[in-house]
């Protein structure tokens, strides 16, 4: 059976070789002496969420509304909560009628846009290295992509004023997120001011993911809430996956122009329903009352990340200190270059001889090649043990 010129522009994503991959290592681990797999390739949390938001959850799933197909009238309450808490984070008042929109989760928001918004053939821009939905997102809406390198010695900064009048005029639509994943940097607010200045010039949809914006070591995280121009051309995605810990229950909104957010509801109409209403009753449970909880969970993943930079300065890997919380980016070490490993074989080497599972950094694009993703997702007892493994596995390869 033939497939979509679509699907097979898509390829095998990241996360999917990843996962192949260890399935592989655990039916070998059942018929060998392996040990068990310490997974840090995905960015999902140990962490519980706050007991109050579990709570919330619990108490109205019995309720049968809970149990019934939400349209998006009914999640009225949530859009109310989130432009509470946009408020009070922000100091931004946002119409949560017309300017707010729930989502499962910022991914499937970033992916479904380009469909809301780009006509077959139209650019749309994107860094490299970036998150995979963005990529994924304008490959579904058949758009032409262009990519932004970010250079490590420019500290991964994108450079808005490299692009044209001319390509300017191009574009439809440019989606990036500060902070970065995969390369663990905060960013400046100064760089989605010029992103949003070229939208507002130039009539480009401005799109930026922003599910970290509570998970930040030493800055303030920027945010297009706070540009000007975000009501004409911007839409902004968050997430409570990341600051809340709610990642398998997809939760996520949109704040932005009120065609961009029309358009998007559209589109998610005949796409899904929403999330069940005893979810929601959980997320504004966490946006209202549950609000300094990313700050506990920041403090943990400070301590893991003292903890791993301890352990890779003693194994002799520079790794750059990460600004954001969650990730490290770190450099494929000299000694692997000259030994022919690349981010993918490395990655699947390690996995294979300790069990401790990498995610390769060209699988956020060409401008990751030659970089690994660490997440700090693991307690850490967990994270020593990793660390334990890969050292010697260092010593035997290096």
């Amino acid at each position: 059976m033939s497939v979509s010129r679509r699907i097979n522009r898509l390829g095998l994503g990241v996360f999917e070789r990843n996962d192949i991959r260890k399935q592989t290592y655990q039916v070998c681990k059942s018929n060998n002496d392996l040990p068990s797999l310490l997974d840090l390739s995905l960015g999902s949390t140990d962490i519980k969420p706050p007991d109050t938001v579990l709570h919330a959850i619990k108490n109205s799933l019995a309720q049968s509304k809970s149990s019934a197909y939400c349209l998006h009238a009914a999640t009225e309450p949530f859009r109310e909560s989130v432009a509470i808490w946009v408020s009070k984070r922000f100091g931004v008042n946002v119409d949560p009628y017309e300017e707010v929109l729930l989502l499962i989760g910022s991914q499937e928001g970033t992916a479904h846009l380009p469909l809301a918004v780009l006509n077959s053939g139209d650019t749309g821009l994107i860094l490299d290295p970036s998150y995979p939905s963005h990529r994924g997102g304008l490959i579904l809406a058949d758009a032409h992509i262009e990519k932004l390198v970010l250079k490590a010695e420019e500290d991964w900064k994108p450079n808005f004023h490299s692009l044209t009048n001319a390509q300017l005029d191009q574009l439809k639509m440019i989606i990036f997120g500060f902070p970065h994943n995969p390369t663990a940097q905060v960013g400046d607010q100064t760089w989605l001011d010029e992103a949003m200045k070229c939208g507002v010039k130039h009539e480009v949809v401005i799109a930026h993911d922003n599910p970290y914006v509570d998970l930040c070591f030493e800055y303030n995280a920027p945010s297009l809430l706070n540009c000007p121009g975000w009501r004409e051309w911007g839409i902004e995605f968050f997430s409570l996956s990341k600051g809340w810990c709610l990642g398998g229950f997809r939760l996520g909104f949109a704040i932005g122009a009120k065609p961009l957010i029309n358009a998007l509801r559209r589109v998610k109409s005949v796409v899904d329903f929403n999330q069940s209403l005893a979810l929601q009753e959980g997320a504004i449970e966490a946006l209202l009352n549950s609000s300094s909880w990313p700050k506990q969970v920041l403090e943990t993943y400070k301590q893991r990340r003292d903890t791993a930079m301890k352990a890779l300065s003693q194994l002799g890997w520079k790794v750059p200190v990460p600004s954001m919380a969650m990730y490290l980016w770190m450099p494929l070490p000299y000694w692997a270059k000259k030994s022919g490993f690349n981010d993918e074989t490395f990655a699947a080497d390690l996995l294979k001889k300790t069990g401790v599972a990498l995610t390769p950094g060209s699988g956020f694009g060409q401008g990751g090649s030659d970089w690994l993703r660490l997440a700090l997702v693991l307690p850490k007892d967990q994270l020593e043990e990793a660390f334990m493994r890969m050292e010697s596995w260092w010593h035997v390869n290096s």
